[in-house]
């Protein structure tokens, strides 16, 4: 029997990646400090820019994280495939920046989270560095460029090209950027590691090891020092010990400390303790960590599943890549926040970061929000994809970006996999197996703690060419036909759905008749979700193979959140790049998403609700807006998770239908289902009944008790605009976020369900509109604008406070021929 065990993995959250940000003036501080401030800005080839008497007092000025293409604007000349937005190109940011003199004696180092991508760094005209892959965070060592007690400029080349990715990655220095001066004795980058390698009720035993630096020519003494506290700042445990440094070196050294009766880490309970880490000499501080930690053990059977502290767990996944939508990809906290609750509402315990290494933010708030994740390194190996993928920089930088992104992410608890890659290309290979077997010795060399895994889309020759035979847990995306054979043919491999479903649809948008593809003419997918790319299927058809596969882990949706970029199933495809062309124009952002681009949930959304929670529910679609199709029929669904669902119209019953007895005809598509006919669905509940204005219920019963309902009615002429914030208080930190929802209504405040009434949207206070969106992928409205048309009833605007706000925010909407609205969000302290 194929297992893989680990006991307790701890999380390293340095303050780089916590969302208080030390003053960017302390530069003595001896952790990172923000160094997000007054950058300048500007597009071109601009030779000489790196340089130090070059002018930059014309460029713009901003604040980091950033990203210049989402921007825009939406052009037909840019590829669909990635946004039709402008990331590619060069680019420049500038800074200037005084080092105190008093600092001489230290090392000076910048950290940078992620630039896209091709980032070249230069320090007063000297080149400190560079990095191609976009997605990964590095750090430069800038001591011998820098002027002590003078100021300093840096510059930062940018040069993402076309056809470099599958989907939207962004531009620019798109996540947050850190300073620090480190003593010539230092705790070195990424290095530290918490393990908890013995876990009982009674006691944790913690191990904590620490990379040393010693940059002097000469041998040093220090002392290491850990102190564990609790989440109310109680002392649990401190240890220390004498190290013994060799001249220009790095050496590893072990601490080890106990937690009486921890307090584990779970998904119900994500409890984290903190660990501050001291490097001295004497009673002089040289570095300090403060991290914090998980007390948690992950298990892998193939008969028992995925045990998380000795319990089973399921996963009920989704993939995400990383944009935010109208923010496109510049990172920010309260955005990623608000993706992930999302999906926790839709019932999702697992993130897949598909299919790069993801923003730290991302880590931390999934290891504060008890999620589980996947961390994925690449999309594609040797063998690329576009024109211009990470392929082109794979064998020089493959193994060190590898490693990074371990050392970066290894201590997060909600960490229980490392993806090497997804659907690479090697799987045809007869020699991929060599390939994989060096990606995962290379995870295994930095963290035994967890499995290595991949997402395989080539059966079998997958398995024909033994790639999945040099990993721990196999993915497998787009085969739950094939789920039973597969674990007959391999009973000792560990298996799970890597990607799913890949359905496609728009946020209420509904064909009739209800069909499996796009209606003619149209640039909207039918929310019936039955429309897909071929290698796609409606997510029942997974439901049932699940079901009846209960060794498989779980699943993976593809994808939680629709995302800019690969506008499947519109566009041609380019034989030489696999490209999509431009020929749908304006199609330019995903349709697979369970919720929009703006977070809106899609009829999809309440689907995997009904089989992923447990509070009572219930969903019915279509809308109920069918003017002259009155006396027509109306195909009728509902979703729930409770026993029977009893429909009315206007009042009148149409009947009770039991779920998993009443069977819904779902016509099938995918590759695998063939000639078989409509797929007969247990997990949605169907009438087809005549239209006549009014009102739609559906009321969910258990035992005969109503348990949910659910009421949509006709909407009228639109009539006027009504503004929700999902959060009325934000802090003043010039980061915060308030995301508007704007909804227009007829006279008796009914939703119009088809309303597409442009509006303007105007700000007063402290505070600044940081996007603008509808969720139509069709939609080339500019995203950082003022300006928005409602699509299907709904648009929205983000909000951002001003560092330092005092004035409350005050937004207003205004529509020609519908009532205004306006609506007040107030600051609290920062944090």
């Amino acid at each position: 029997m194929n297992t893989f065990k680990a006991l307790g993995v701890g999380l390293l959250c340095t303050v780089m990646s916590c969302s208080q940000q030390v003053p960017q003036q302390d530069l003595e501080s001896l952790e990172p400090v923000s160094f997000n401030d007054n950058w300048r800005f500007s597009k071109g080839e601009l030779p000489n820019a790196k340089n130090t008497e070059f002018s930059d007092k014309d460029w713009r000025t901003l604040e980091l994280p950033h990203d210049w293409a989402v921007e825009g604007p939406f052009d037909k000349k840019y590829n669909a495939r990635s946004g039709g937005l402008p990331f590619h190109g060069q680019a420049w940011y500038r800074k200037e920046f005084f080092v105190p003199k008093k600092l001489e004696n230290k090392k000076a180092f910048i950290y940078f989270e992620g630039v896209m991508n091709q980032a070249e760094v230069f320090v007063n005209g000297k080149k400190v560095g560079e990095r191609p892959y976009g997605y990964i965070g590095f750090e430069l060592d800038m001591t011998e460029a820098i002027q002590f007690g003078q100021n300093n400029t840096i510059a930062v080349k940018c040069n993402p090209e076309e056809l470099s990715a599958r989907w939207y990655p962004g531009a620019g220095i798109y996540r947050d950027v850190w300073v620090e001066y480190k003593n010539p004795v230092h705790i070195a980058h990424d290095g530290t590691f918490i393990t908890t390698p013995e876990i009982t009720e009674a006691a944790a035993k913690v191990n904590i090891g620490v990379d040393l630096t010693n940059s002097l020519d000469k041998k040093s003494n220090v002392t290491l020092e850990t102190i564990i506290v609790d989440a109310k700042g109680n002392t649990i445990d401190k240890s220390s010990k004498k190290v013994a440094l060799d001249a220009n070196t790095q050496q590893t050294a072990q601490l080890e400390l106990n937690i009486q009766k921890p307090q584990l880490w779970t998904m119900e309970d994500p409890h984290l303790y903190k660990a501050i880490t001291f490097v001295k000499d004497g009673e002089t501080e040289l570095d300090k960590i403060t991290s914090r930690f998980g007390v948690r053990t992950i298990e892998f059977y193939a008969d028992k599943g995925f045990l998380l502290n000795g319990k089973q767990v399921k996963f009920q996944g989704v993939c995400l890549h990383h944009d935010q939508g109208p923010l496109g990809s510049a990172v920010n906290k309260r955005a990623k926040e608000r993706q992930l609750q999302i999906m926790k509402d839709m019932g999702v315990n697992a993130i897949r970061t598909s299919h790069n290494p993801p923003s730290e933010i991302l880590l931390d708030l999934c290891d504060e929000m008890g999620l589980l994740v996947i961390d994925e390194a690449f999309d594609e190996w040797k063998i690329g994809k576009v024109e211009n993928g990470y392929n082109k920089h794979y064998e020089e930088y493959s193994e060190r970006d590898l490693r990074d992104f371990i050392r970066r992410d290894r201590n997060h608890p909600s960490i229980v996999m490392w993806s090497i890659g997804n659907e690479i290309l090697e799987q045809t290979r007869k020699d991929g197996w060599k390939e994989t077997r060096r990606l995962a010795k290379i995870v295994k060399s930095e963290d035994t703690s967890r499995p290595v895994t991949a997402g395989f889309n080539y059966h079998p020759l997958a398995i024909v060419n033994k790639l999945a035979h040099e990993i721990d847990i196999v993915g497998f995306n787009y085969f739950p036909m094939r789920y039973e054979n597969i674990l007959k043919e391999h009973p000792e491999w560990i298996v799970y759905g890597s990607e799913t479903s890949s359905c496609t649809s728009s946020r209420g948008h509904y064909d009739l008749p209800r069909e499996p593809k796009v209606a003619e003419g149209s640039l909207q997918v039918t929310s019936y979700d039955l429309v897909g790319p071929p290698w796609a299927y409606p997510p029942d058809l997974e439901f049932e193979m699940l079901e009846k596969s209960p060794r498989i882990l779980g699943e993976f949706m593809w994808t939680g959140f629709d995302y800019l970029g690969e506008p499947t199933p519109f566009g041609g495809r380019d034989n030489k790049t696999n490209g999509l062309w431009n020929s749908d124009w304006p199609v330019h952002s995903s349709f697979f998403g369970a919720v929009d681009l703006c977070g809106f949930p899609k009829d999809r959304f309440y689907l995997y609700q009904s089989q992923w929670t447990k509070e009572p529910m219930v969903h019915v679609l279509p809308h109920w807006n069918w003017e002259g199709k009155e006396g027509e029929i109306i195909p009728v669904q509902a979703f729930t998770n409770a026993e029977e669902v009893e429909l009315f119209v206007n009042g009148k019953s149409m009947g009770k239908k039991v779920k998993g007895k009443d069977l819904t005809a779902l016509p099938m598509t995918h590759r695998d289902w063939k000639e078989k006919g409509p797929m007969m669905s247990k997990y949605r509940l169907s009438w087809d009944v005549p239209y006549q204005p009014g009102e739609i219920k559906v009321i969910a019963f258990n035992n005969g008790k109503k348990v949910a309902e659910k009421v949509i009615k006709t909407g009228g002429k639109p009539h006027h605009i009504v503004l929700e914030a999902d959060r009325s208080l934000i802090a003043s930190d010039g980061k915060d976020l308030s995301y508007i929802t704007a909804k227009v209504v007829d006279k008796e405040g009914n939703f119009c369900y088809t309303a597409s009434n442009n509006l303007q949207f105007e700000i007063v206070g402290d505070g600044t509109i940081a996007g603008v969106g509808n969720g139509n992928s069709s939609s080339v409205t500019n995203l950082k604008g003022d300006k928005m048309e409602v699509f299907n009833g709904l648009a929205l605007a983000i909000v951002q406070s001003k560092r330092g706000g005092v004035t409350p925010i005050t937004l207003k909407a205004t529509s020609k021929g519908l009532q205004e609205a306006t609506v007040e969000i107030k600051f609290q302290p920062s944090l």
